[in-house]
């Protein structure tokens, strides 16, 4: 299958495309982000990298004819799991969080949690591809990306905002003068993960009083999550402030300790040679 046919995108306006991968039909398909920069461009998640997105944007022209546009696109992963990372090796710059940068370089399967199965490829990338098969190549960050720091895309600026919790390295990237906040899986409109190897209750409370605190601010009107669809600032609120109060309580407590266990257990036995 090409690259042409694996992935589909739709324009947001304003430079900003919204990018999928068609035939990876699972709630754990993460929303690719591609943002047009005069100075510099910028994809923020990868996706799977069961085919080639740097194919697919150029093949779609994407980020236009420039000749200005000097810069290599830049791939930056929200964090290390395998939705956001598995396709950062096909990039020549690649950001991450320096809490993960490790994992990545490592090829480590299990933090960056590798857990795909054949039933969720609806159509095969290649004959006989199998999803026991699969593995997040390792690659060396370019970026090393830490709280404050400022990606200059030259019309449009994103500011790193660290928000652990879902994993150590969990970032948000937010654009200040347009009010967006892409959001990775720090927050999206479904139930939120603390139960992960790496994740960590506590960091999570903090980073959605974060999140909570931007809205009161009014810092954002709309979210772009690493999962399903964008919303607005008061959904973003009510999420925070929900899982705020419900990690607090000893039922989402012990749950969170016997899925974290489960994990554990699973993702060791299915990546046995990983850095962990």
């Amino acid at each position: 299958m090409s690259a042409v046919d694996w992935y589909a995108h739709k324009s947001l306006g304003d430079g900003i495309f919204w990018i999928q991968e068609r035939f990876y039909q699972s709630e754990n398909r993460a929303n690719i982000w591609l943002l047009r920069g005069t100075h510099q461009d910028v994809v923020i998640d990868t996706g799977l990298g069961l085919r080639s997105l740097p194919e697919y944007i150029d093949a779609k022209g994407l980020l236009g004819k420039d000749p200005q546009r000097k810069n290599p696109l830049l791939a930056i992963a929200t964090h290390a799991h395998f939705d956001h990372s598995g396709g950062l090796h096909q990039f020549q710059q690649v950001g991450v969080h320096s809490a993960e940068v490790d994992a990545l370089a490592n090829g480590d399967n299990f933090e960056t949690v590798t857990w795909l199965s054949d039933r969720e490829i609806a159509e095969a990338p290649s004959p006989g591809w199998r999803a026991r098969h699969y593995k997040v190549k390792a690659v060396q960050p370019t970026h090393i990306l830490q709280e404050g720091d400022v990606i200059n895309l030259g019309d449009r600026q994103l500011t790193v905002l660290h928000m652990p919790g879902h994993s150590r390295g969990s970032i948000c990237l937010h654009d200040r003068d347009n009010k967006l906040l892409f959001s990775g899986d720090v927050v999206y409109d479904g139930a939120m993960i603390d139960w992960l190897p790496y994740s960590h209750v506590s960091d999570y409370i903090s980073s959605c009083e974060r999140l909570v605190g931007l809205v009161d601010s009014e810092q954002v009107d709309q979210v772009l999550p690493g999962h399903y669809n964008a919303f607005g600032a008061k959904r973003l609120h009510r999420l925070a402030s929900t899982y705020i109060s419900r990690a607090e309580t000893c039922p989402a407590k012990f749950s969170t300790f016997a899925w974290r266990s489960l994990a554990g257990v699973a993702l060791r036995v299915c990546n046995p040679r990983c850095a962990c």
